[in-house]
């Protein structure tokens, strides 16, 4: 039994048979991957059946007109390219095709941040060479973070030059926007999101390699352009103080366009929340123009609200703004990916004063990647250069972001000089990259309790109102955890996890046709209730279907079967 304190609260198999089921699954859409499950696994068709046919539908690519569109802001439609690209032949097809207005960025950029977004005619897409999946709904561009664990699904499925593409598409990115960026937006010019480049490219690698294609001459082209992405995460401003590690950070100043276009009213809740709570710790709100106002002024009222019917008291209207320091937490909660959760803070607003644990998981990561392809390639001064970084972050992680007396790898603000008590799920992320220590990965998986519930690992033990907090699960660090778990031996756990999780994904495919982009780990629904950030569930959807298909095949045959039988048992019972 979890005798852990309660939940936290913000307020707030014969041949013929084989056969002629290969045959039925391929003509149902599966690609060729699906189309080798077993007998016992017919009761997936259908989901399997969606995601093969996904690839095709989320995919965009500079002769479509729907790739220009962009749900966050509804403006009109404007395509970018690089001030030093001339235009190809088919940014001339879909100008005349879509009535797309057509642009070159005014100079030539070699990092994030050189274009100020706001300077620019109008927002607007920016070119990428290669076709790409993107998430689906409001996501219609290819993001940073995203396109990782949509990799892992196209390799997976056996899309391998659907993948490499995407992967070839960053390296664009890299050489003419100056980094990886959150997504392929103007407004995006000035962050990035989580670093997963290696990842890819090495999971392209491997699959041609597999294939029978191995291509040394690309993966040291990749290399070269994986140094770069490298050195923005390791030099100021995304250096965390003196710690040696990391830290979010968007060069952009100012509300996010998409949160003023797209998360109706989200930044008057925060100035509305910084009055009622001066204990937050930080002067977020600024009155009477008492400091510069970077963004908008808010009118907002404060009520002290009583526990009766009675009418409450409130004080006269005030007009405030927000300051330059919490936007500037709120785009590096962006760049980090959990907007919003209150993992930094409330509302993420003191994201740039941490070192987070993600972030230099990841990292970590990245360093043993590089030694991996140096080594692949010859190189081995590069290969002892990347071991010593990897060994020197290994050890500041363990120094400011191991909490051994609570058996969790947490955040820590090198501001204060404080670790966070905040329990958030990235701290399995340190078993997915290899850096801790088997004693603390038994710690960890004694600490699973506060995150597991009955569909899976929720992202917190916080219910604040946020998308990325309690009750929610999310398929991209389900996938981390899991794998972490599984890294570590721990595979009776990670079965259990990812049973639970592939389970609800399946039954809400069941009774609705789709796959979301998050769900409702204690409900074990798609049903959500946001209150901070934008508030629907989108239909997609790019990362849950490629980690669907991650963690299916990682589950022992009986697990699958099970799985599968569960949900053919269910669709005969709803087709009486």
């Amino acid at each position: 039994m979890d005798e852990r304190p309660s939940r936290q609260r913000i307020p707030r198999l014969w041949v013929p048979s084989v056969l002629l089921l290969a045959i039925c699954l391929v003509q149902a859409g599966l690609s060729p991957a699906a189309s080798k499950a077993t007998v016992g696994e017919q009761g997936l068709a259908p989901i399997r059946s969606y995601i093969a046919a996904s690839w095709d539908t989320l995919t965009r690519s500079m002769t479509q007109c729907d790739t220009v569109v962009d749900p966050k802001l509804a403006e009109r439609s404007i395509l970018y390219l690089p001030a030093d690209f001339p235009a190809p032949p088919a940014v001339a097809q879909i100008r005349k095709k879509c009535n797309v207005q057509v642009e070159h960025l005014p100079v030539v950029i070699t990092g994030p941040g050189q274009v100020d977004p706001a300077k620019l005619g109008a927002p607007g897409l920016l070119y990428l060479e290669n076709s790409y999946v993107v998430p689906g709904g409001r996501f219609n561009e290819m993001y940073g973070w995203d396109s990782y664990f949509i990799i892992r699904g196209l390799l997976a499925d056996g899309r391998i030059d659907k993948a490499r593409a995407m992967v070839e598409n960053f390296f664009f990115e890299i050489e003419h926007y100056g980094t990886i960026l959150n997504a392929n937006r103007t407004y995006f010019l000035t962050r990035s999101q989580p670093p997963f480049l290696t990842s890819e490219i090495l999971g392209v690698y491997e699959a041609q390699k597999a294939a029978g294609h191995e291509d040394r001459a690309w993966l040291e082209k990749a290399y070269s352009y994986a140094a770069k992405d490298y050195e923005m995460w390791n030099r100021e401003p995304h250096l965390a103080g003196s710690t040696g590690l990391s830290r979010y950070y968007d060069f952009g100043n100012g509300p996010a366009p998409e949160a003023i276009k797209d998360e109706s009213g989200f930044h008057r809740k925060v100035a509305a929340y910084a009055l009622l709570h001066p204990e937050w710790g930080r002067n977020y709100v600024v009155a009477d123009n008492a400091q510069p106002v970077v963004g908008f002024q808010y009118s907002v009222q404060v009520c002290d609200a009583t526990q009766t019917m009675a009418k409450s008291e409130c004080e006269p209207s005030q007009n405030v703004s927000l300051n330059a320091d919490y936007y500037k937490g709120d785009r590096a909660m962006r760049e980090s990916g959990f907007d919003v959760s209150s993992r930094f803070g409330p509302f993420g607003a003191a994201t740039h004063h941490f070192a987070p644990v993600c972030l230099n998981s990841l990292l970590y990561k990245y360093e043993t990647d590089m030694g991996q392809i140096s080594q692949i390639l010859g190189k081995t001064d590069d290969a002892k250069k990347w071991s010593q970084r990897a060994a020197d972050r290994k050890a500041k992680i363990q120094k400011y972001l191991w909490d051994a007396e609570r058996g969790l790898f947490v955040d820590y603000n090198f501001e204060s000089q404080v670790r966070s008590s905040y329990e958030y799920i990235t701290t399995f992320y340190p078993l997915w990259a290899g850096l801790a220590s088997p004693e603390q990965a038994q710690a960890l998986v004694r600490n699973l309790s506060i995150f597991e519930q009955a569909g899976g690992l929720a992202m917190s033990h916080t219910e604040s109102g946020a998308q990325w907090d309690y009750p929610y699960a999310w398929a991209p660090t389900q996938l981390l955890a899991i794998e972490g778990l599984r890294r570590y031996g721990f595979n009776d756990d990670a079965n259990r996890v990812s049973y639970k999780f592939l389970s609800m994904i399946a039954e809400n495919f069941r009774r609705d046709g789709t796959i979301k982009e998050k769900y409702n780990a204690v409900t074990r629904s798609s049903e959500t209730q946001v209150s901070a950030g934008y508030h629907m569930n989108v239909v997609g959807f790019g990362w849950t279907n490629g980690v669907f298909l991650e963690l299916l095949h990682a589950l022992p045959q009986d697990w699958r079967e099970r799985l599968a039988k569960e949900q053919g048992s269910r669709q005969n019972v709803a087709a009486r």
